[in-house]
């Protein structure tokens, strides 16, 4: 790593490739099975095997014509929340507490803002991976409608996963320890897993539930990976997820700066 102060918050974050790099090439099994078999039993156990006892009303299935394409878009957007959830909750705890890596990067010419975004990187990196996999998982089963459509569903999935990164990030930086997390896994991760509309129309649910959904990040997730799926997409509607995803994702941002700045020097 140069000892020169870096041009701009990109060029720092870059100096950190090398770190990230090495970290991957040494914990990539660990993550092997989630990343590249899991979206496999997913869509085979969950689209495929269920989905023969699902009638494919496209009515009923938001103009999907089987179970198995109304259920893939949402297991997509899913593998990207919950890829995010696992690299920056536990993994930020460890750089800031018992590892003190931060610590290290920060006394460095790097500066908070290059750390975060460095780490950001990797995980957008494993945001990438995971959901690329999982595309090429779901293509030979005929899911989307068109080839564009599966290139911006795929893209669309860095847009989710940085809405959940930033703002998950910037709890996780400021806590003191871990014992919160399993309330972040069961009463966060969980609930918008299941109730999000990935397996199921969330019209489905009573209406303060179904209300409850639409404001939810995997919900405007899930609804823009099934359009471009299904080659179905409403300008206005897609312009309202892309929108809402964006902002969270800046907001979280200026979060994560803050609480972390403010944890390094507490």
């Amino acid at each position: 790593m140069s000892s020169s102060a870096p041009t701009n918050v990109v060029a720092g974050a870059a100096r950190l490739l090398d770190y990230w790099a090495i970290v991957y090439r040494r914990t990539w099994k660990g993550s092997a099975i989630s990343s590249f078999v899991n979206p496999l039993f997913y869509v085979l156990a969950m689209g495929v095997l269920l989905g023969d006892y699902v009638e494919g009303d496209p009515g009923k299935l938001e103009g999907a014509t089987s179970y198995l394409m109304f259920i893939a878009p949402g297991l997509l957007a899913a593998q990207s929340m919950q890829t995010v959830f696992g690299e920056v909750t536990y993994p930020v705890m460890g750089m800031v507490k018992w590892h003190k890596t931060y610590f290290g990067m920060t006394a460095s010419p790097l500066s908070v803002r290059e750390v975060i975004l460095g780490h950001l990187g990797f995980v957008m990196f494993r945001v990438g991976l995971t959901c690329g996999v999982f595309v090429l998982v779901m293509a030979p089963f005929g899911v989307f409608a068109t080839v564009w459509g599966a290139v911006l569903a795929f893209l669309v999935q860095f847009l989710v996963g940085l809405a959940f990164a930033t703002p998950i990030y910037g709890l996780s930086a400021g806590l003191k320890d871990e014992s919160p997390f399993a309330l972040v896994f069961r009463l966060g991760m969980i609930p918008l897993f299941l109730f999000s509309g990935a397996f199921f129309p969330i019209d489905n649910l009573d209406p303060w539930l179904a209300a409850f959904a639409k404001v939810t990040p995997l919900w405007h997730g899930v609804d823009l990976t099934r359009m471009l799926t299904l080659d179905t997409v409403d300008g206005s509607t897609a312009l309202v997820h892309v929108a809402y995803l964006v902002v969270l994702a800046v907001l979280g941002w200026f979060w994560a700066v803050r609480r972390l700045s403010k944890r390094m020097v507490g």
